[in-house]
């Protein structure tokens, strides 16, 4: 006599998971007001008996993701009472103010593949508040979204961002973890840029990944194969700054699910390799008022109009000031190398991938601009805030310095220098505000004081264990 299953867990066909979450991401675009959304969520949560779990993440101050899973009879009695230990979180609260609250943001709701994160579970994205309920400072997300919904109320100006998003396919799971046993990483595939055979393991690995990626609302265009052996790339379309940010968070997760299944790991590490290409995260960023696209001028110069040029000028005179939240770990300076194509010259250039800033070949809908010097491993949401905010209100180059533009400078090589102009940079300060800024230079400099000061041409392995997105949180201790 044939038993009926003990659990019912939901599980959702890809199509109609992209149709959900494509739903959800139109109401995010359209700005419904939070409320109505909140009531929406929490009903449908009430009526959909086959959920057993909320995953509610959210970002530390470095850019590691964070998940809590949430039963979810629990969540809807206490979704406005959240609270967490703040004091484990590296760079959150001290140890004599550890209660922090967690609020969830109804508008980032994602339904996920069951095969892939287990049946009956949704994903949301959520805000860390202080224990009085005010925002907490720590919390880039939040930053982010007060900064661009302050744009829209006061000006109606609508902030768009595309991330270009690089990463590497290694043989083993935990490869990352296990390098300082190792002291090596084993490439899944040598054959290079766009060339890798149908069904072979990092074009199954892509194939997956954008699959996963596309039931989950990203809109994807075209995925690859990299430049340096084993090396990835999936593009997706341009969107709000804030699901942008969400997203890259998502596509790092995703890429490193599904490559942990496949018995590999996929790994964000900015230059894990020495020889071959580096992986970066170039962001490309634009805005627009009434539909409009305010960089777009076909008769500016390479077609961007005198905001676009003022939004480039001012990200080239602070470079140097924001270099380390771009820039934000020891190994992402070897990627600053001139030899692989490297953007580390503070210009901005049309044709020039050496730039830190490439003028995109674009017409009304895609004018933009690129920001190359960013790596993977940036907390996307400061960075994001970091590069609109200085772009459209940082402080302008003096009159003396009216060529600045066309003259060749290069950013730091190196994570003590981009720490020390950081540190001493007030617009910096008054960017992240004082409490942010010192401690996050603070946990910038406990990963730099483990690890050699000198790059060198060999990778070492503290660069790659006391990475903020690898740590070995008992190797950490035990140093």
């Amino acid at each position: 006599m044939d038993q009926a299953p003990l659990r019912s867990f939901l599980e959702i066909p890809y199509d109609k998971l992209e149709e959900m979450n494509l739903e959800v991401k139109e109401t995010r675009v359209k700005r419904v007001p939070a409320g109505k959304l909140q009531e929406q969520r929490m009903k449908y949560l009430a009526d959909e008996k086959r959920i057993k779990a909320v995953t509610v993440c959210f970002t530390d101050l470095e850019g590691r993701l964070h998940m809590l899973d949430y039963d979810k009879k629990f969540l809807l009695k206490s979704h406005d009472n959240l609270t967490f230990d703040g004091s484990s979180i590296r760079g959150f609260s001290q140890q004599k103010e550890s209660d922090l609250r967690l609020t969830v943001d109804w508008s980032a709701f994602y339904w996920l593949p069951a095969d892939v994160f287990g049946p009956g579970k949704v994903l949301v994205f959520g805000e860390v508040l202080e224990r009085d309920g005010a925002p907490y400072l720590a919390d880039m997300r939040s930053r982010l979204k007060r900064f661009t919904d302050a744009l829209y109320e006061k000006q109606g100006i609508e902030c768009h961002a595309a991330n270009e998003i690089e990463g590497f396919l290694f043989q083993g799971r935990n490869a990352e973890r296990r390098y300082y046993e190792t002291g090596k990483f084993d490439f899944i595939s040598t054959g290079g840029y766009y060339h890798s055979l149908p069904g072979d393991p990092l074009r199954r690995f892509i194939d997956t990944a954008a699959e996963v990626q596309r039931s989950m609302g990203f809109g994807n265009e075209k995925d690859h194969p990299e430049v340096a052996p084993s090396q990835f790339e999936m593009n997706y379309m341009y969107t709000q700054a804030l699901i942008a940010a969400d997203q890259v968070q998502l596509y790092k997760l995703v890429c490193r699910q599904v490559a942990d299944r496949m018995d590999m790991t996929a790994s964000f590490l900015p230059k894990p390799v020495t020889g071959v290409n580096g992986n970066g995260m170039h962001t490309n960023l634009s805005v627009a008022k009434n539909g409009k696209n305010l960089f777009y001028d076909k008769n500016g110069q390479d077609g961007l109009s005198a905001l676009g040029w003022k939004f480039i000028d001012r990200l080239l005179n602070n470079a140097n000031d924001i270099c380390l939240v771009l820039n934000c770990s020891v190994n992402s300076y070897r990627r600053l190398d001139p030899h692989f194509e490297a953007p580390n010259q503070i210009k901005a250039s049309a044709i020039d991938r050496g730039s830190m800033v490439r003028i995109t070949l674009g017409n009304e809908k895609t004018a933009r601009t690129e920001i190359r010097s960013i790596a993977p491993d940036a907390n996307p949401y400061m960075a994001i805030h970091t590069l609109l905010a200085t772009g459209l209100e940082g402080p302008e180059a003096p009159s003396s310095d009216a060529d600045k533009r066309s003259r060749t400078r290069f950013l730091p090589d190196n994570i003590h220098d981009a720490i020390r102009l950081f540190k001493s940079s007030e617009f910096a300060m008054k960017l992240l505000g004082e409490e942010v800024h010192g401690k996050y230079a603070e946990l910038k400099l406990a990963s730099a004081e483990r690890c050699p000061k000198a790059l060198g041409s060999q990778i070492k392995s503290a660069e790659i264990q006391f990475h903020h997105e690898v740590t070995n949180q008992f190797l950490w201790n035990l140093f």
